[in-house]
């Protein structure tokens, strides 16, 4: 049963918890002590779990957050920029003499996001942090950036992971950097227990080895993996239909401010789609409408307001899809209605 008021229920996110420090526009890095005026500077709840979960509560989801964090001033921003949009960040653990995983993202005029991170506390998350209980009773498990934690990701994680889909969640994964083949060994028995894989076309490529997207796409569903989602930046999306083979989803164009975070959105709408019971593809519109709201204000958690705001804006590019969705939103609300009043 969903969490009262929520047709979404409770979502756990879980990986890398990230503070970015954002500023619009930057043309140059000005040389010795010299200085720049920007129009904008932006602190946010950012990285593959948080990113996403800001997202997903906007979205409607009751989400709880796990992972690793300092215990630094860093710590606290972050933290409160979670409860700030009603994330449960009760799954954050502090690590003593460890600085908050960090990122310093001056943006350029036409939305790239040049990037300098530390990683910081992520990679210590360990088993004994987690709360089992609290993740078998989640809809839904998000493993944020497997490959960002350390030994946890080839150790405890399957644990954690097992742990949700013996309650029925559904697992979904991603990953923060771009890995190589290594990287995808390590994380390959997360994966084989995924429901699905929503990487972009550079991490699918690096991880596998593989040139062809397509031949990438078939070495992670040869794992076990129910599905595959790629996203193709400024080109949308590819995702694997029911006989595995790709299904292109255009983007919808947008004027783009910054980029930063425009996967996690993404990944909030076709975890969104997928729990209302949709059909991948129409999941991968609600995801590519996310993302593209994201681009058009600086940092993750800009652009997306609700689903109902995101629905409005699909409807103007895929009018019958957003129709579906809001018909599988209403018939998931009425639902939990009458569960609620039972």
């Amino acid at each position: 049963m969903s969490e009262a008021g929520s047709p979404l229920g409770r979502v756990a996110v879980l990986g890398a918890h990230i503070l970015d420090v954002l500023g619009r526009p930057v043309e140059t890095i000005p040389a010795g002590q010299g200085s720049a005026r920007l129009s904008e500077i932006r602190a946010t709840a950012a990285g593959t779990a948080a990113g996403t979960g800001v997202d997903l509560a906007k979205l409607g989801a009751q989400v709880y957050s796990i992972g690793a964090i300092g215990d630094d001033l860093l710590a606290d921003m972050l933290t409160g920029a979670l409860r700030a949009h009603g994330v449960d960040t009760g799954g954050l653990v502090r690590k003593p003499g460890v600085q908050t995983s960090a990122t310093i993202l001056p943006i350029r005029p036409n939305g790239e996001r040049p990037a300098l991170h530390v990683p910081g506390a992520t990679s210590r998350l360990e088993l004994a942090d987690i709360d089992l209980a609290a993740v078998a009773g989640c809809r839904a498990l998000v493993v944020g950036a497997p490959d960002a934690l350390g030994d946890f990701a080839a150790g405890g994680l399957g644990t954690v992971v097992r742990a949700a889909a013996a309650g029925g969640a559904l697992v979904v994964a991603d990953v923060l950097h771009q890995g190589s083949p290594a990287d995808f060994s390590r994380i390959a028995d997360v994966l084989q227990l995924a429901g699905w894989f929503l990487p972009n076309c550079d991490q699918v490529r690096a991880l596998t080895g593989r040139a062809d997207v397509a031949d990438a796409v078939r070495d992670i569903l040869a794992l076990g993996t129910g599905g595959v989602a790629v996203t193709l930046g400024a080109d949308g999306c590819l995702i694997t239909g029911g006989d595995g083979g790709l299904i292109h989803v255009p983007a919808i164009e947008v004027d783009v401010v910054d980029t930063t975070g425009c996967g996690d959105g993404f990944n909030a709408g076709v975890i969104t789609g997928l729990l209302l019971g949709c059909d991948p593809v129409d999941a991968a519109w609600l995801g590519v409408a996310c993302g593209a709201l994201v681009a058009t204000g600086l940092g993750s958690d800009a652009g997306i307001v609700s689903l109902g705001q995101v629905l409005g804006f699909l409807a103007g590019a895929e009018r019958d899809v957003a129709a579906r969705i809001g018909d599988r939103l209403a018939s998931c609300a009425a639902r939990e209605s009458e569960e609620t009043h039972a």
